[in-house]
């Protein structure tokens, strides 16, 4: 049977002393965790290890030896070091030798309790500790084309994995400490701490109190009675920048939470959380200080108004050219005339309107410009919110137009059922037959004529109207989609990947470093990062925008039958 023995390659070069780890029987392998060096006393030994083992949950206790001689190997050290095998009883004993400068090194195991014993192949594994303890291997997202066998080597290695990591309070003693016991291990020459990080934490304390404080404040007055009256509450549930704000909200109090984090999961999403609000409110306000500088904000209003009296004029265009004989069709010209003269009075009406505000419209985008410091997605929100209001006059337009197609199509289906001598049953939601009498036959004829004729004129006026409103829900949909991006992009675990790809495991790969008969076989365990495709896909945050679940022949199937189209942004609805 072969014995797998993953060696720290920080203790490569660490004085003779006894191995300490864990013993995992069901893959008969070995972790070693740290080294312990000369001289020392077996009953403190035994006590740190117990008080080790009973905060970490962790079985670690004394595996074997370790000899580094700088010159030859005396034989008085190895008879100790086999004596030391009957004090600390672990089965089998491992005895691992390191001769001078040389690169070669000796593995041997000691069986107490075996009758006959049989000489194992070991396999010497050195693996980064640092690394292995500051990494968490993720589990594979494609898990059909995961087979039996590849879930057992997944489980094997999250028990390597694990155990470094649950070992930390073991790497917390270093050689300056003056306790009875000196170990060798990652941070044995000095623990790793930032005074930068330390001060920040004792800076944080107080900040999340007086945020925590502030968003509480602020929720009490969302939550109140008068943000539930009919306007406000209108309001609040269709701009999207109410929605955004709440979205942040709910974002600011999760990073403020007193409540440590349960497990890695809760600990990445909080810190992805709070790098996508600084880099938010960083373009946010690069966005604000363009804005500011050479008056472009003046700029931006004297420019606002002439579009939309261009935008105004082709309109009026548009009707004029279907009042009259689009390509050539012959529509019925009294429903034409109607239809183009209430719409041309609209449009009338919205020129009206835009000039009235046009004195208030630079103060206006002077106090938006402002909300730029709330982040890029609360500006690119109320860009959003603009374009439905400026566009408010085509909304009108479309859905005009499809609830009158819609009356039209559904009273020609009715019809058409009418002849057949069919009836839709409400109650059974189905079609069943009917007998109809002579008058009911030559009234349903007259109807189904008359609608039959008016209908290319409303199909025509449909058509454009809702061309005109597709594409204004497809600029909202791009800055939704934008809005989005940003919300839910993992942005630390992305920089993590790129800076310490090792903290992000997907798996481990083995380099063999010496293979000679007669010695153990030794392998170098290298850190398998994530792929950034994997990264995004397992720590994406949720958003509170959703896209439509329709295919696209429901949605050809919507627009033929005049049913409404409503932008692709959805409240309420949470996204994973």
């Amino acid at each position: 049977m072969v014995l797998k023995v993953f060696f720290p390659s920080c203790c490569s070069s660490a004085e003779s002393g006894i191995l300490i780890g864990r013993w995992i029987s069901e893959q008969n392998s070995a972790v070693i965790l740290a080294v312990v060096h000369f001289p020392f006393i077996p009953a403190q030994v035994k006590q740190y290890l117990s008080e080790v083992q009973r905060v970490t949950k962790v079985s670690v206790s004394v595996l074997g030896s370790w000899s580094n001689s700088k010159q030859e190997k005396e034989e008085s050290l190895s008879e100790f070091l086999e004596d030391l095998g009957t004090i600390f009883s672990h089965d089998p004993w491992i005895q691992i030798s390191k001769e001078g400068d040389s690169n070669f090194w000796s593995c041997s195991t000691l069986q107490k309790h075996s009758n006959n014993p049989k000489e194992e192949e070991i396999i010497l594994v050195y693996y980064d500790q640092r690394k292995v303890m500051l990494s968490h291997l993720h589990p594979p997202l494609d898990t059909a084309a995961f087979t039996d066998h590849k879930a057992d080597d997944a489980s094997k290695l999250a028990a390597i994995f694990d155990t470094v990591a649950k070992s930390k309070i073991l790497f917390m003693t270093d050689r300056y400490d003056d306790g009875p016991i000196k170990l060798t291990h990652w941070q044995s020459d000095g623990v790793e701490a930032s005074i930068i990080v330390e001060l920040m934490k004792q800076a944080s304390v107080p900040a999340c109190m007086l945020l925590t404080f502030l968003l509480s404040l602020i929720s009490g007055i969302c939550r109140s009675r008068v943000l539930k009256f009919w306007p406000l509450s209108f309001l609040w549930s269709k701009l999207s920048t109410c929605e955004q704000l709440g979205h942040r909200l709910q974002h600011l109090q999760v990073i403020s939470s007193n409540k440590k984090a349960q497990n890695h999961t809760q600990l990445m999403r909080k810190a992805n959380i709070f790098v996508s609000l600084l880099i938010d409110v960083a373009l946010g306000i690069l966005l604000m200080s363009w804005l500011y500088r050479k008056n472009r904000i003046g700029h931006l209003a004297d420019t606002l108004i002439p579009v939309a009296d261009h935008v105004a004029e082709e309109l009026q265009d548009l009707l004029q050219w279907l009042m009259g004989a689009p390509a050539g069709l012959k529509m019925n010209r009294a429903l034409d005339q109607v239809l183009g003269r209430f719409f041309l009075y609209h449009i009338h009406l919205w020129i009206s309107y835009i000039h009235l505000m046009s004195p208030f419209i630079e103060m206006i985008l002077w106090y938006v410009g402002l909300s730029a410091c709330l982040g890029l997605t609360v500006a690119l929100c109320i860009l959003s919110d603009i374009i439905a209001l400026l566009t408010f006059h085509i909304y009108c337009f479309y859905v005009y137009g499809a609830r009158l197609y819609c009356l039209k199509i559904y009273g020609l289906s009715s019809l058409w059922r009418l002849f057949r001598g069919k009836k839709w049953n409400v109650l059974r939601q189905r079609v069943d037959s009917c007998s109809y009498d002579l008058d009911q036959l030559f009234i349903g004829t007259l109807l189904f004529t008359i609608l039959l004729f008016l209908l290319p004129t409303t199909a025509l006026y449909y058509l454009v109207f809702t061309l005109l409103r597709l594409l204004v829900v497809i600029v909202q949909g791009l800055i939704h989609l934008l809005v989005d991006l940003i919300d839910s992009l993992p942005f630390y675990s992305i920089i993590l990947r790129l800076c310490r790809s090792y903290r992000l495991a997907a798996g481990v790969k083995f380099r063999v470093l010496e293979q000679q008969d007669g010695k153990p076989l030794r392998l170098l365990m290298q850190i398998n990062p994530l792929s950034y495709g994997s990264v995004v896909q397992t720590y994406r945050l949720p958003t509170y925008s959703c896209y439509p679940k329709d295919t696209w022949t429901s949605l050809c199937k919507k627009l033929f039958l005049g049913e409404l189209i409503y932008p692709w942004k959805h409240k309420g609805e949470k996204q994973d």
